[in-house]
């Protein structure tokens, strides 16, 4: 008797296990833009940038001015790593030689 009651209680247990691991936390728009945003925040080359991020349907678009191609590439790159991220627009420009102040 004391069996059954132990293996029920178990099922229960590894069923309600698997109900909440089935429903993963909703990424929204919301989350994905302020993960973005304190990712190339946070990042060591891009991270003095300041970059304009928005996010619609999973789609990263990013804008403003980089000193050079390797911090455009590299904040693109920090983009697609946060999950939910579908896809990235590098509207990204680089400053021009000849228009620094």
């Amino acid at each position: 008797m004391m069996n059954r009651i132990a293996l029920v209680l178990l099922a229960c247990f590894l069923l309600y296990t698997f109900a909440l691991a089935k429903d993963p936390p909703v990424v929204t728009d919301d989350t994905i833009s302020d993960q973005v945003r304190i990712n190339l925040a946070s990042d060591k080359v891009v991270g003095v940038l300041p970059f304009e991020v928005s996010v619609k349907n999973g789609v990263v678009t990013l804008t403003g001015t980089a000193d050079q191609s390797n911090q455009r590439a590299r904040a693109e790159k920090v983009a697609k790593k946060v999950k939910g991220v579908k896809s990235v627009v590098n509207n990204i420009t680089l400053k021009s030689a000849g228009g620094k102040k």
